[in-house]
């Protein structure tokens, strides 16, 4: 009998044991599945500026070339150099910057995204301190332009993939909080470097900003942090299956039309105000400072229109409002005034493909297609990018005086005007694919 109660006395806490087991089993089923959702935050923040250093460091430079352009166009400072060449220069930085994204991207994927990085930081630091020792004009193209090109794409495309990993009802307001860097440091840079080229040299302005956006890359190559662990993104160069997608194409579509009147915009405004407004070349570089403090202030707020009021109808208002805006402002403006507050206006929605194509490569093919379908938008923009503003200035006609900049003008506002149109086709293609998703919803139930 005792052997069988001591058997029994076992037998029962072995039973507890196993029923211990399943119930933590039961309470492990039961427990939320980690998710792969964006966290809207954490250090997601640190990401966002992190890219914003990464974006004034490169774009937000670069986008003071305009000054440099107005520069070189008023004292034809390099023999044999015309006003197409150093167009094609300021060019050169974004179309050899868009040019390498296949590659960048799958170095990204191969390497990591740190070690891209930090090679773009010394080649954009090696391509301005390199300029500073050119003579002629071919050095020029070798190194401010595609130098600070190649060292702009190994910076910007592996970090522009990171922002929509971490968001989701905020990625349009922390894209335009990332995007607002470019203006920022674009305004203090466009000021600085004018007053640089006035009081030391071209050399030294040159060689400075070489040296300032180094260390600023570098802290902004340092914060990065991607979630490629949890999306697990295919990060293809050559995304060749969304091309066969409708609303993919419209996006393609809408990015190099714009950029052409994008680039007319950004480089041309300086050079109009010293060849017909008869400015100075200091306030030259004030409206240029004006188009980036536009930017630095326009694209949070366009980000948090987007969020709420939905991302593809903001950027296509904003699209059609660019080409309004150098309708109404641009083309008859003849004072300073007019000009410093179309540069504050344009400033705030002309570069809206810069901070909203990163959201709407997300909204319309999905959140892992997002560096594969980036790639595809950088190839897109090499030509308008590159050329657009060689575009603009052969178009100026300087017997006309007053009007000489008329052509370009118009050339600006008609691309606005057709790009603006892809988007409003893509808006109504979405807008109907969720009204029949909808439908379809209520028939099976």
């Amino acid at each position: 009998m005792r052997q069988l109660s001591i058997f029994k006395h076992g037998d029962h806490s072995e039973t507890q044991n196993t029923l211990s087991e399943l119930d933590g089993q039961i309470e492990d089923a039961a427990a939320p599945l980690p998710t792969d959702d964006p966290p809207d935050g954490g250090y997601g923040w640190i990401c966002v500026l992190a890219v914003a250093l990464i974006n004034g460091f490169s774009w937000g430079i670069a986008a003071s070339y305009g000054v440099y352009l107005s520069f070189y166009l008023r004292e034809s400072y390099f023999p044999g150099g015309t006003p197409l060449d150093y167009a094609l220069i300021g060019g050169l930085q974004f179309g050899a910057a868009l040019l390498i994204s296949p590659l960048c991207t799958i170095l990204t994927r191969e390497l990591g995204r740190k070690p891209v990085m930090f090679a773009g930081s010394v080649i954009f630091a090696g391509g301005y301190i390199a300029a500073s020792f050119a003579h002629e004009i071919w050095q020029v193209y070798l190194s401010q332009g595609l130098l600070v090109g190649l060292g702009t794409g190994s910076l910007f495309i592996p970090s522009v993939q990171v922002i929509p990993q971490w968001f989701l009802k905020r990625r349009s307001l922390a894209g335009g909080l990332a995007s607002s860097g470019s203006g920022f440091v674009g305004l203090a840079f466009s000021l600085g470097t004018a007053a640089m080229i006035q009081h030391l040299s071209l050399a030294w302005a040159l060689r400075i900003t070489g040296l300032v956006s180094f260390a600023g890359n570098i802290v902004g190559a340092m914060l990065v942090r991607d979630r490629n662990a949890v999306v697990k993104p295919p990060q293809l160069g050559f995304a060749t299956h969304l091309l066969r997608r409708y609303d993919c194409v419209l996006l393609l579509l809408w990015g190099f039309v714009g950029l052409l009147g994008y680039m007319t915009i950004l480089y041309s405004v300086s050079s109009y105000a010293v060849e017909v407004v008869r400015l100075t070349q200091s306030q030259a570089g004030v409206l240029t400072a004006c188009l980036n403090l536009g930017t630095g202030l326009g694209r949070p707020a366009t980000g948090l229109i987007s969020d709420r009021l939905g991302r593809i109808e903001t950027a296509a208002v904003l699209t059609l409002s660019s080409a309004v805006s150098v309708f109404a402002i641009w083309v008859p403006a003849n004072s300073y005034g007019v000009l410093i507050f179309f540069a504050l206006l344009a400033g705030a929605i002309l570069g809206i493909f810069w901070m909203t194509v990163g959201p709407l490569c997300a909204e319309v093919a999905g959140l892992k297609e997002v560096p594969s379908f980036l790639s595809l938008q950088w190839l897109t923009a090499v030509l308008p990018t590159t050329f657009g503003e060689v575009a603009a200035l052969s178009m100026r006609r300087p017997s006309m005086g007053r009007w000489s900049y008329l052509y370009a003008q118009l050339f600006a506002g008609l691309t606005y005007t057709v790009a603006s149109l892809f988007l409003f086709e893509l808006w109504r293609v979405k807008r109907r694919g969720g009204l029949m998703s909808q439908q379809s919803d209520v028939v099976q139930r």
